[in-house]
């Protein structure tokens, strides 16, 4: 799932992805986020304790634009899954 969220900063506008395969990393999310436009931040979350990351990332681009056109596409695919 992929959504918008709402920051007070008019900086930086961020989605946040879930459902990231255990594989990805995060250099893999933020090239693909990057065809939609550019990409300031991938912060993907590890577990301390497991040593995997969390399935789950917040994406950070600098233009709202950039989050439409994430949003127009209905479906996201990172390594054979939906995201």
């Amino acid at each position: 799932a992929v959504r918008a969220v709402r920051r007070r900063s008019r900086r930086l506008f961020d989605i946040f992805v879930t459902e990231i395969p255990w594989t990805a990393s995060s250099k893999e999310v933020k090239e693909y986020f990057s065809q939609f436009g550019s990409v300031q931040r991938c912060q993907l979350p590890f577990d301390r304790n497991t040593g995997f990351h969390r399935r789950y990332c917040w994406i950070k681009f600098s233009a709202p634009e950039d989050v439409q056109n994430v949003l127009q596409k209905d479906s996201h695919i990172l390594e054979g899954s939906k995201v």
